[in-house]
């Protein structure tokens, strides 16, 4: 059975702590283009990726948290809160994700409710005994 030794044991490791200058592991996302001979990077149009949106959004199904009758706060996000007295305060603070959520599902009602009806539907169904 082979053995590595200590030597070469240290030219396996491949990490940016322990190889001199100049080693780049990278992100797994893939180049754009190259460098030439001047060291200048040149971008490869066809490598570059594109994203296609549909023609119609009207129409189209598929709308994950996506609204358009949501406005979007781009300065300041304001929102109300109800103190344990009872008196509501308005205070300025950054949209959290879970603020974004809540504002989509009190714009997209009926899309909540038939969200909801359908995993209802589904585990009532999944739950029932095969004949």
């Amino acid at each position: 059975m082979f053995k590595a030794s200590p030597s070469m044991m240290a030219r396996l490791r491949f990490t940016t702590k322990s190889v001199n200058g100049g080693y780049y592991k990278g992100t797994r996302t893939g180049s754009m283009g190259h460098f030439d001979k001047k060291g200048n990077y040149v971008i490869d149009w066809k490598k570059v990726r594109t994203y296609v949106v549909p023609d119609d959004l009207a129409e189209f199904d598929l709308t994950p948290f996506v609204s358009k009758k949501v406005q979007p706060k781009r300065d300041q996000y304001v929102k109300q809160i109800t103190t344990r007295t009872g008196r509501t305060v308005t205070v300025v603070d950054s949209l959290k994700g879970q603020d974004y959520i809540n504002l989509w599902g009190d714009k997209n009602v009926e899309e909540v409710v038939a969200r909801e009806t359908a995993e209802e539907e589904s585990k009532s169904g999944s739950s029932r005994p095969s004949q």
